[in-house]
């Protein structure tokens, strides 16, 4: 009986070891790849998969997609610049086959297709481009990148530069572009201000000729805002100044002909403000000789 059980025993080992060889499980996000004696024969799909012990080999492939940095690399833009870029890359496994069979190691090709192709196609544009035109080179990279890479079962989603180290010498002279930048910014703002200050002004004198009292009223609220501080500024109008000097004028030509005194021409002529054209017309007809004698009107 006993001699019975151990052999029994024995293929009930082996029965376990065979069925645990055989079984095996693929999850969600994987795929596995069927070799039967060393030749492809199909893909298992997620859930138990069953294979022959032995002669069968399973290679389980993820078809999640894989983040990718790519080291900072030393170019030299079109412009002669040198720059330390640094770059990120995703992507993913759409055919598990080509992956396992196409290439030995997906992932370090990948990162050294990457890199080449980086300092290759940023190579081929300015500083400038490099800054501005990021869109254009992360595509440029992810075109030039799956065009390599769907021969091995594998589709780039996406790349995108990370970072971009300029020498000192480069981040000066930017910083010195950029600060005139502004300035040049505010003198043109300045000057577009200046220029709409000057045109509301000549809408305002347009005003204030059409309307005499606008400018009067406009000196007394500059008088009433100049008393709000307590300081010692005095302050004469402009119309009150010229009725001061014509005021002063009437009183030397009353005081010259209580006296009879005779004023010379010239100095009635500066002392009493020149007559309008209209004025005199109308005194002498249009004729000089008919005018009235300048000594009798003094003395008088």
């Amino acid at each position: 009986m006993n001699i019975l059980i151990a052999p029994i025993v024995v293929l009930l080992i082996v029965a376990l070891i065979g069925v645990s060889l055989s079984i095996k499980v693929v999850t969600q996000y994987q795929r596995g790849v069927l070799f039967r004696l060393g030749r492809v024969v199909g893909v298992k799909e997620p859930g138990l998969a069953l294979i022959i012990p032995v002669v069968d080999r399973l290679v389980r492939v993820s078809l999640r997609i894989v983040t990718m940095p790519i080291q900072s690399q030393g170019i030299i833009t079109r412009d002669n610049v040198s720059v330390d870029i640094s770059a990120v890359a995703y992507f993913r496994v759409v055919d598990a086959v080509k992956s396992v069979i196409a290439i030995e190691n997906v992932n370090a090709a990948i990162n050294q297709i990457a890199q080449t192709t980086l300092r290759k196609v940023v190579g081929q544009h300015t500083l400038d481009e490099a800054l501005s035109e990021t869109d254009l080179i992360n595509a440029n990279i992810q075109t030039i990148l799956d065009s390599a890479t769907l021969e091995w079962g594998v589709e780039v989603t996406l790349v995108e530069l990370k970072d971009i180290q300029l020498p000192e010498s480069m981040k000066r002279a930017m910083a010195r572009q950029a600060e005139a930048e502004r300035e040049k910014r505010a003198k043109i703002i300045a000057a577009q201000g200046e220029s709409m200050a000057a045109a509301a002004l000549g809408e305002a004198s347009d005003t204030m000729m059409a309307h005499p009292l606008a400018l009067q009223l406009r000196n007394l609220q500059t008088l009433a805002e100049l008393g709000v501080e307590k300081n010692t500024t005095v302050v004469f109008p402009a119309p009150m100044m010229s009725a001061i000097g014509e005021l002063g004028n009437f009183l030397a030509r009353e005081t010259a002909a209580a006296q009879g005194i005779r004023v010379p021409q010239t100095t009635e002529a500066a002392l009493s403000p020149p007559p309008t054209p209209s004025a005199a017309a109308n005194a002498t007809n249009g004729d000089p000789t008919n005018g009235p004698d300048l000594a009798t009107t003094a003395v008088r």
